[in-house]
């Protein structure tokens, strides 16, 4: 990776340009652009996310927004409302109120004297949701987007329902946003700060009990979900996705059916942009940007349009790291998708194994209420062991098929697909399915993993519970992957009726009585290197003073007495002070995901979040306390959240939510 400090165009920058909304709300922007645009005007890309450009995203900002200004464009990194230094109350993720607000922005961007007319989009996760909805609703200035680690269905993959399973991240990321927006704005930039504060402290939600109670595809997840309609995408949309994240189904779902130019490109990485994301190789996101905004904001005939439909890093076998920092492998690339390279391939299930010829076989599964430790997070964002690692003790839980060991490679691209005969002893439950590499010493690496609620068997929109002791056909869509399994290796299917902490527990033990079951491959043929990625490059870093390092644990506990096994993750982020400012940052974070073995109404899940800002003799701290349980009719939902000025208390409300558990 290289820095980049000259450019083509001199860059100018304004911490804080006002934004009026049509109802009177002032939305925050940091702004970088050519010293020179109101002679020579530039495209405007648009950053919109809530997550504070004061201080949240400072760091991958300063890397990223100053190298696409000195090649000609205004970059204008907006605060959404209720957020940083913007006006306004926040009341959920994705609201109309949002939205409106993204089309007031782009407008109003196409119309200063800086503009040349044209506006672009980009954003990762909630802003590269941000950017697809904005497609979607077809503002008439954006002419172009790029989103990474996106998704086009909010209910089926999102935080929130995978398959119809209530997910643990779900509640996880409601006390995230329980922390993130009850920090003020900076006294710096807002005089009227501390009132502004308090007023967002009274009306910020605890978001994590709303979403648990939409427990099917109703409005309230189709709002937002672009996949919805496919028809009104008619802006160019270039998507980004990376395998160690749960976004990569974006990327084919948009390629796929987008009808506007869509193209897209998926690494070996997790939730964070391609130019710094582990595990490596890292790639020049911001040269391959600036190709695209050529082409769709400045008209430059570039070829942008006929680069492949799709470009996907090709991982290869190798040893299991929850902290890998390179993954070996190669770039595929394919220019119309879904590819003619791609054919099916069906092996069966049997006794244990996994072959060509189906045979008769019945198995019970009723797995360990703990299964699932070694899965790592939603979205894992470093190195921190949050990706998976080795399978082999979730693998000894689960009920596994093997294949035999492989003579030659064999090379996977796209969703695999797994077809069950089944019934289960409960009308509430599960199943998940891994599909793993198995070494020949034994060590097993999650290559995919798919998993349904088995109310969701034949609708998402229309749940419906199991009929007890009916079999049943279901099938399980495995998430989209590119990897090579080498010879010798083996190809397993484990399942399970569990997976703790990445999905909430049933209310009761269900076993799942298989008696067939068929899995479809993507088998990709005549896959060689097909494109070299540039190198990465970025302007130069925020210039930082360390207070504090930063540090983390995460272990695995088994209390002997009580019974429990407990995942606890451990994550101080250090004490920072922004050296062009002087705000000082200080964040930490601890979890604990609690579970016995033998009893899904044990689950419990508790998040600590503390956020500290200072500046001289100011400073303010939040503290934001968040835990789930459940009982066989129920989850509840609790949450506290406290702040301070100085070492004065001047706020605390606490939340005590029930949701009925009508599918999960």
């Amino acid at each position: 990776m290289s820095i980049v400090g000259q450019f083509p165009r001199l860059v100018v920058e304004e911490p804080d340009m006002g934004i009026v909304m049509p109802d009177g709300c002032r939305l925050s922007a940091r702004v970088w652009m050519p010293a020179d645009a109101l002679a020579d005007p530039v495209p405007a890309i648009l950053e919109y996310i809530p997550y504070r450009k004061r201080d949240g995203t400072t760091p991958r900002d300063e890397m990223m927004h100053p190298y696409l200004a000195g090649h000609g464009y205004a970059c204008i990194r907006v605060d959404m409302r209720g957020n940083g230094e913007s006006q306004g109350l926040m009341e959920d993720e994705y609201t109309q109120s949002e939205m409106d607000d993204a089309v007031a922005v782009i407008d109003w961007l196409s119309r200063q004297p800086w503009c040349s007319g044209t506006v672009g989009m980009m954003g990762k996760s909630w802003g590269g949701f941000n950017c697809l909805q904005a497609a979607y609703n077809q503002s008439k200035a954006l002419k172009a987007v790029i989103s990474v680690c996106a998704t086009t269905d909010r209910f089926a993959d999102d935080i929130h329902f995978k398959g119809g399973c209530l997910l643990g991240e779900n509640f996880g990321w409601g006390a995230v946003m329980l922390s993130y927006s009850s920090r003020p704005a900076d006294p710096a930039l807002r005089a009227d700060w501390r009132e502004d504060w308090l007023a967002r402290l009274g009306a910020e939600p605890w978001l994590a009990p709303r979403w648990a109670a939409h427990q099917a595809r109703d409005d309230y997840w189709k709002h937002g979900s672009v996949g919805q309609d496919y028809t009104r995408m008619q802006t160019p949309v270039l998507i980004w996705g990376g395998w160690a994240d749960n976004y990569m189904n974006t990327v084919d779902h948009l390629v796929r059916n987008v009808p506007a130019p869509c193209q897209g490109i998926v690494g070996p990485w997790v939730h964070q942009y391609p130019h710094t994301a582990v595990p490596g190789p890292q790639v020049g996101f911001l040269q391959i940007s600036l190709r695209w905004w050529d082409r769709w904001l400045k008209g430059v005939e570039n070829g942008a349009e006929h680069d492949p439909a799709m470009r996907a890093y090709m991982i290869h076998s190798a040893p299991p790291d929850a902290s890998a920092a390179y993954r070996a492998g190669h770039w595929v690339a394919e220019g119309e998708w879904p590819s003619p390279r791609v054919a099916e391939r069906v092996l069966h299930l049997g006794d244990g194994v996994l072959g060509d010829a189906p045979q008769p076989f019945r198995v019970g599964v009723n797995t360990a209420q703990h299964l699932g430790m070694h899965t790592g997070e939603f979205f894992p964002m470093g190195l921190n062991a949050e990706m998976p690692g080795d399978q082999r003790g979730d693998d000894a839980l689960s009920v596994c098929f093997d294949s035999a060991p492989l003579d030659a490679a064999l090379d996977l691209l796209g969703a695999a697909r797994l077809r069950l005969r089944l019934s289960s002893d409960q009308p509430l439950g599960f199943v998940v399915v891994r599909l793993n590499d198995v070494a020949p010493d034994g060590s097993s690496v999650r290559i995919a993993h798919g998993m349904l609620n088995l109310c969701h068997r034949d609708s998402m929109e229309n749940p419906a519970h199991m009929p007890v002791g009916q079999e049943v056909g279901v099938e399980v869509v495995i998430d989209q992957t590119a990897y090579r399994l080498a010879a010798g290796h083996r190809l397993r299917v484990a399942l399970s009726t569990t997976y703790w902490p990445f999905v909430w527990p049933s209310p009761k033990a269900a076993t799942v009585t298989v008696t067939g079951g068929a899995l479809t491959l993507p088998v990709h043929s005549g896959s060689t290197a097909g494109w070299e990625a540039p190198p990465a490059e970025h302007a130069p870093p925020l210039a930082l003073r360390q207070i504090r390092a930063p540090r983390a644990r995460r272990v695995i506990e088994e209390d002997m007495l009580a019974g429990t096994r407990a995942l606890v993750v451990e994550t101080d982020e250090g004490a920072f002070e922004n050296l062009s400012h002087g705000l000082v940052s200080d964040e930490t974070l601890t979890e604990r995901w609690e579970v016995k073995p033998d009893d899904p109404l044990s689950a419990r899940a508790r998040h600590v979040w503390e956020q500290k800002r200072s500046r001289g003799d100011w400073s303010v701290r939040t503290r934001a306390e968040a835990e789930m349980t459940a009982t066989a009719t129920d989850l509840r939902l609790w949450a506290r959240l406290t702040a301070w000025e100085g070492d004065v208390q001047v706020f605390e409300r606490i939340w005590d939510d029930t949701v009925p558990r009508r599918f999960v």
